[in-house]
């Protein structure tokens, strides 16, 4: 049992939950830069040698072969993603609130320090 609760500490700090988040926001980032270089600038750019050079196909690339529809997916899977994300780190937060303690009312002894403290202040 104790080991499952060290993970559960591990797993809860924030520095973790961050490093997690930005993993899984990199990856799903880097599919919208592919797909914008693969299906959107890739074709654009090779549309005018396509058409000069007179040839049919290139690694499958036709003239006005830009994908937007591919990059227009790739762009809502990162917004589903980093939605679920927003969710997850939400719902730790949360957690983690309700899990710290809320602030004590001071103790006798810091009460009678605090008046001490205001009485050699007084001129």
């Amino acid at each position: 049992m104790g080991m499952l609760k060290e993970f559960k500490e591990f797993i809860m700090r924030g520095n973790v939950l961050d490093l997690a988040v930005a993993v899984v926001i990199g990856a799903a980032f880097t599919g919208i830069v592919s797909s914008l270089v693969d299906q959107v600038i890739t074709p654009l750019l090779l549309a005018p040698a396509l058409k000069f050079a007179n040839l049919q196909d290139i690694d499958g690339l036709h003239w006005g072969a830009v994908k937007y529809g591919s990059f227009l997916s790739a762009v809502i899977k990162f917004i589903i993603i980093a939605f679920i994300l927003f969710l997850i780190v939400k719902l730790f937060k949360t957690i983690e609130r309700k899990r710290v303690p809320p602030a004590s009312e001071p103790t006798l002894t810091e009460k009678l320090l605090t008046e001490i403290r205001d009485e050699l202040k007084k001129p």
